[in-house]
């Protein structure tokens, strides 16, 4: 990234926003030293400006602010310096008091009125809710990296399964909210806003796992409920190694305000920091969308087409890319009546094929537990080995069906969808699908994948259980994707009835038969498109400088599989050590050091097991905390395990210690 020197700005590190109810919420600030009013950029999480987003918040909102904007980045009540105690995530209050802290915003005598939204994960989930509140000055948004379906597609469940990253997602919460507030900008207060926060945030885990369907718990802060509340326009962005891509296209689908998308090959992070590359120059993007929207400029931004994707070229498969070759390419709308759907039909000799060749018969899947080692994380952060690697290991615990050789090199944009007649020897299965592109030496690269507990074939709200042996459709959607295909590989589909560790297992082995007379599986191909060679780039990243920091221990990241010979059991370790950090201007001291663990003996559904422990300390001279959490998590056939514990500590000395253990019932999961 090319370090661009701001202008001079009249910056506070910290800035009180009084809420209603006499709460204060924390803000930290930039804006021009001319007094001349400007337009407003809000960003609202609860990831503590004080320190961490501080390296991210640095690069972006300085170079905003230098382009004639007001940046305010502001800690969720409960979070940082914020009054109160964080409980969950979205709550109504959080969106209320969002929407306050907007009108207080464009209420400033440095604020035009006008106000925009941006955010990346939480905070672009909390754009879009907040922006379905219709807060009269704000007048566009930014999301990135979110959703607009918290059941159907969040970090929480995919397809009705539980996912392994829920887990992961709430450990880190969990110790997150376990830390203070800086005493250097609360004062003394801080240890009683510290201990109200370890009484009071409570277990999260323990209330996401009462909530197994697609209820009243998961719909509150799903836009998709309706997509008319949002008045705004609304720039969706995202990356293909993400999580999160799929709810661009939905909501360029179903918005009806102007509106503009962009994925590409990054993982959970903004464009212009994220990995795999190329980075690109977001920063003047987001200049480009608030100066159209905001300064009524005319940048030609909405005169470009509605998305532009990476398409990506095949890669051999590794768990980590720097960059992904590619090009961009776009659509004027969508979904793009540019796009047409190519139907394989999947034959029982393990063939996909053009109808007239298939064959009948049934295929028998029945998958080892360990199917899923190579699939990385749900969500990937690029952090060392988080992506699918080689697929062959997957493969051979799969039903496989594959093209010939391709003699033409193909493209497809959007979700392939698997249509399967299938049997069940049990009332509760899972199925996981997985495209791959398989080279001519044999490699096997996951080019996307989805996957279905099969109670939900019908409803994500009503899930019915199987009826042993007896046929139902089954309709499954994948990832949408850019992908190409070149001439001499096959296209694989590869069909399991596990997935772990990115998805809890069923509570019993399952055997599955497909019906492979009425099964198929629809691509859609992309034909090439003139004007993309017209497209050009965005740029090399730009942005302010970095805080100056000093690293007392580095950090490491580290993912090691251990197969134990004599009792059949794999296991996981993620080893994410954050290092020893200083941040230099306000003397704090951050040390964070996570390990997870994930494992599972034979092919025992009820072995499967996760366990996070993150240890997490900050001081400053002669003060400190330090935390340290563990959350469990373990299955029997009908319940949920959960055993957690918190130590708090203050100078050596341990000032609480709290224990959980909590037996949830299985909702058909």
């Amino acid at each position: 990234m090319r370090h661009v020197e701001s202008r001079p700005l009249i910056e506070e590190a910290n800035v009180w926003i009084p809420m209603s109810d006499g709460t204060r919420l924390a803000a930290r600030t930039w804006r021009p030293t001319d007094p001349t009013p400007v337009p407003a950029i809000f960003e609202y999480l609860p990831y503590r400006k004080r320190y961490g987003t501080v390296a991210r918040d640095l690069s972006t909102h300085p170079y905003l602010a230098s382009h004639g904007y007001a940046c305010v980045r502001v800690d969720i009540r409960g979070s940082g310096e914020s009054d109160g105690v964080l409980t969950d995530e979205y709550l109504q209050s959080e969106l209320d008091d969002g929407v306050e802290a907007i009108d207080w915003i464009a209420s400033q005598p440095w604020c035009d009125g006008r106000v925009g939204m941006m955010g990346i994960s939480w905070g672009g989930f909390n754009g879009l809710q907040i922006a379905a509140l219709q807060p009269e000055p704000l007048e566009a948004i930014v999301t990135l990296c979110s959703t607009d379906d918290r059941y159907a597609d969040d970090i929480h469940h995919m397809g009705g399964c539980l996912l392994a990253d829920n887990l992961s997602w709430a450990a880190v919460m969990f110790a997150l909210n376990t830390m203070p507030p800086d005493p250097e900008l609360v004062g003394d207060r801080w240890r009683e806003m510290w201990l109200e926060r370890l009484d009071g945030s409570g277990l999260w885990l323990d209330n996401w796992l009462r909530h197994q369907r697609r209820d009243a718990f998961w719909r509150h802060g799903s836009v998709c409920e309706d997509y008319t509340a949002i008045r705004c326009p609304v720039y969706a962005v995202s990356g293909w190694a993400d999580g999160y891509s799929n709810a661009v296209f939905r909501l360029l689908n179903h918005l009806d305000v102007p509106r503009k998308g962009l994925v590409g090959p990054w993982s959970h992070a903004y464009p212009h920091i994220a990995r795999p590359g190329p980075a690109i120059g977001f920063l003047q993007e987001l200049l480009r969308w608030w100066d159209h929207w905001l300064k009524d400029i005319d940048t030609g931004i909405m005169d470009e087409p509605m998305v532009r994707t990476w398409m990506q070229e095949a890669v051999e498969p590794a768990p980590t890319y720097e960059h992904r070759p590619g090009r961009w390419v776009a659509e004027d709308s969508w979904p793009s009546d540019r796009i047409a759907t190519r139907v394989l039909r999947l034959d029982a000799g393990g063939g996909l094929v053009e109808e007239s060749a298939a064959s009948g018969g049934d295929v028998p899947v029945a998958s080892p537990l360990w199917v899923g080692r190579r699939a990385g994380k749900w969500c990937s952060y690029a952090d060392g080995p988080d992506q699918p690697g080689d697929q062959r290991t997957d493969d051979s615990g799969s039903a496989t069906f594959d093209t010939k050789p391709l003699s033409d090199r193909m493209e497809i944009l959007g979700a392939p969808v698997v249509e399967l007649i299938l049997t069940s020897d049990r009332p509760v299965a899972q199925l996981a699908a997985r495209l791959c592109s398989v080279d001519p030496a044999g490699r096997s690269t996951r080019v996307t994948y989805g996957v279905l507990n099969l109670t939900h074939r019908r409803s994500h709200a009503e899930p019915e259980p199987l009826e042993p042996g007896h046929p139902t459709r089954v309709t499954l959607r994948m990832n949408e994707i850019a992908q190409t295909f070149p001439p001499g590989h096959r296209i694989r589909l590869a069909l399991s009835t596990s997935y772990w560790p990115l998805v809890w297992p069923a509570p019993e082995p399952v055997t599955l038969q497909i019906d492979c007379r009425n099964s198929t599986l629809s691509l859609s191909v992309r034909p090439a498109r003139a004007e993309d060679d017209d497209l050009g780039d965005f740029g090399e990243p730009e942005g302010a400088a970095p805080p100056a920091r000093t690293t007392m221990r580095e950090p490491s990241h580290e993912w090691h599989l251990h197969h134990h010979l004599g009792r059949d059991e794999y296991a996981l370790e993620i080893t994410d050590d954050a290092g020893r950090t200083r941040f230099d201007d306000i003397g704090l001291e951050i040390d964070v050091d996570t390990v997870e663990r994930y494992s599972a003996i034979g092919d025992e559904p009820t072995s499967a097991r996760g366990e996070v422990t993150t240890r997490r300390t900050m001081g400053r001279d002669d003060w400190s905390v330090e935390t340290v959490t563990t959350t469990a998590l373990c299955s029997t056939r009908d319940h949920f395990v959960i055993d957690a514990e918190l130590i708090a500590s203050e100078r050596g000395r341990q000032v609480l210690r709290r224990v959980w253990h909590e037996e949830i019932p299985r909702d058909l999961v």
